[in-house]
């Protein structure tokens, strides 16, 4: 945390671009990206029960969804790239949408496949994290975790969320029912 924290919040300035310590680069997402960024969701979507949807997205499907990210703010898209190559991207939407909720935001991460396990999503997920810190609107992130899934449950875990509940058989996808464990995580100090 900076020496310039107030109330224990990073004050540094959000959505610039940045090198983590993989070597990669984080940055804010653009419309440019759009269809990378859905190309990597559709394998999540095809292929795995980690995401709910069952239909592939196209990127006009999506342009909404790019959209209702900004710069600052609770609700951000973040990229890691390398040599102008996509290699995933972290998420805070909504979490719900009655007014009472906005203090809170749902968080998500996904990931290129052959990337996974090097270190490229912990840096992803902690620049969402303590950029989110910085906005004193927001009290808590929250995670689902379609289970079983022990590399999203360690990435939670060490990053500092902690298990809220299980949804028990919340998801029906592939012909099975499936678990969802929901982390949250303290965002104000």
């Amino acid at each position: 945390m900076s020496e310039n924290s107030k109330n224990g919040r990073n004050s540094g300035k959000s959505g610039r671009d940045s090198r983590s310590q993989t070597g990669t680069n984080i940055r804010t997402a653009e419309l440019a990206d759009l269809a990378e960024l859905v190309r990597i969701y559709n394998h999540y979507v095809e292929n795995t029960a980690v995401t709910f949807d069952t239909m592939a997205y196209t990127p006009d499907a999506r342009r909404t969804w790019l959209n209702s990210f900004r710069h600052e703010g609770p609700y951000r898209l973040l990229v890691a790239e390398n040599d102008g190559h996509l290699l995933g991207y972290a998420s805070s939407s909504r979490f719900k949408s009655r007014p009472a909720y906005n203090t809170s935001v749902e968080t998500s991460i996904y990931l290129q496949p052959e990337v996974q396990g090097n270190g490229i999503g912990t840096a992803l997920y902690s620049r969402l994290l303590d950029e989110l810190c910085t906005d004193e609107a927001l009290h808590r992130a929250y995670g689902g975790i379609a289970l079983p899934n022990d590399a999203s449950v360690a990435l939670h875990e060490k990053l500092g969320f902690v298990l809220a509940g299980t949804y028990r058989e919340v998801g029906y996808k592939f012909g099975e029912f499936w678990d969802v464990a929901w982390y949250e995580k303290n965002l104000s100090g």
